[in-house]
């Protein structure tokens, strides 16, 4: 697989995709942008940021500048914890920045992964790559959480080697326009590849959660589960691709994506897709679209509980299952948190 340097370039708009544009057909970007954005201005902000209780060193992007290398070398075996943490201070301006994260042979890393908008109706384009050598193996949590008049683009590159894993799991709740991509090369050979999403979103704010896997070569397994709630006029997208190339034999892929519209104007657009030119092969996906369950609701009521707390608990419910994937204890409760706060 071939990776972009970037794919979008805030400084030349003929890059801005339209919805003519198949990977971006439900994200139309040029609808709301069609010229480069003033610079940011530069900025500084304390240490900190959603995930400061967890620990870890910590490398914060303000408005698309860091201090010092703006990238990541974990080496040395062990476990290591990184906050890396891309905020946002700029009103009605636009910044770009990119991230190289390398996770050496039999070295672990667990990267709590921040998008913290301070500003207003600011443009965001962030670029990352990980590699992961030869067992070594990336936690990745990403959080969201940005103003509604916002513009927020990142795309992640993944290559591994044999042997590693990569644990992602992706929390949304969206923006005038918010995409977040992962593409990974898998390698097989006993690779293993778990990407999981949640968006929770309302008001007319608009979450696009895109994911591309490639099989490259055989004995590889990924397992992707993506759930999400709309409300009122907001709008989620999921793109899920997994290709098994020719050769790729012994492949185990499986696709989950399952969304509740709770209102009559809210919007779920979901395109899952299997590209398999291998035999010998078990893959899989599902998707499933629909409001709450009302037998639940009308017990949870009987039970003399109120009508919004019944719908709010029955949510939480539905959107646990990717919260309880979250491996990591202390990271499962920040991320419980998270998804009450945004269903109170």
């Amino acid at each position: 697989m071939t990776f972009p340097v970037r794919p979008v370039d805030l400084n030349d708009p003929t890059t801005f995709p339209s919805r003519r544009v198949e990977e971006w057909k439900y994200t139309d970007l040029r609808r709301f942008l069609r010229e480069t954005p003033p610079a940011s201005p530069e900025a500084t902000v304390a240490p900190g940021g959603p995930f400061a209780a967890l620990g870890g060193d910590e490398l914060a992007f303000v408005n698309g500048r860091a201090e010092g290398f703006p990238g990541l070398i974990v080496e040395g075996g062990g476990e290591h914890t990184f906050r890396l943490r891309f905020v946002s201070t700029a009103e009605a301006a636009g910044h770009q920045a990119a991230c190289k994260v390398e996770v050496k042979a039999g070295t672990s890393l667990t990267l709590l992964e921040s998008y913290e908008g301070q500003g207003a109706g600011y443009v965001s384009n962030i670029a990352l790559e990980f590699n992961l050598g030869e067992g070594a193996r990336l936690d990745r949590i990403v959080l969201c959480a940005e103003p509604e008049d916002a513009i927020s683009l990142a795309r992640a590159d993944v290559r591994m080697a044999p042997g590693a894993a990569l644990r992602q799991a992706t929390l949304v709740s969206g923006a005038r326009v918010q995409r977040q991509e992962t593409h990974v090369a898998h390698p097989g050979a006993g690779a293993f590849v778990h990407i999981d999403g949640l968006y929770v979103l309302a008001d007319a704010r608009h979450a696009d959660l895109t994911t591309v896997v490639e099989h490259v070569a055989g004995d590889g397994v990924t397992s992707q589960l993506t759930k999400g709630v709309v409300r009122d006029a907001a709008r989620g997208v999921f793109q899920g691709r997994i290709v098994v190339a020719e050769g790729a034999d012994g492949t185990d892929a499986r696709m989950g994506h399952h969304a509740l519209i709770l209102s009559d104007r809210g919007e779920v657009d979901a395109k899952p897709e299997l590209e398999i030119y291998a035999d010998d092969v078990a893959c899989a996906h599902g998707n499933t679209i629909g409001s709450l369950d009302q037998n639940a609701l009308f017990y949870a009521r009987s039970r003399g509980i109120p009508e919004p707390e019944a719908r709010a608990m029955l949510t939480e419910a539905f959107l646990g299952e990717v919260i309880d994937r979250i491996e990591r204890e202390d990271v499962r409760e920040l991320a419980r948190a998270w998804l009450k706060e945004r269903l109170a």
